[in-house]
């Protein structure tokens, strides 16, 4: 039986990631309180974002603004947005 976790973007219990997404505290955060599906979700977000706003990952300011809106995103909070982009329903 796999882990579950509270996932705090999708209030409610899911399978957890089996490993942290990212090194460090952060990643150990993110792996108590954030679902392995909400974890695909924002990983197809930031690569719109990145796509879109032509980010450089390897500028400081860059990545400091994609964190910024993973957090947002995980919040639910109202996050940056591709233009023209339309959510399915």
């Amino acid at each position: 039986m796999s882990k579950t976790v509270f996932c705090k973007k999708l209030q409610k219990d899911l399978p957890a990631m089996t490993v942290p997404p990212m090194p460090g505290p952060k990643g150990i955060e993110l792996m108590e309180t954030v679902s392995q599906d909400a974890w695909e979700q924002w990983k197809s977000h930031q690569t719109t974002l990145i796509n879109e706003k032509h980010l450089d990952l390897s500028q400081a300011d860059n990545r400091s603004w994609l964190l910024e809106q993973m957090e947002k995103f995980f919040n639910n909070e109202e996050v940056e947005q591709a233009s023209g982009f339309k959510a399915l329903d």
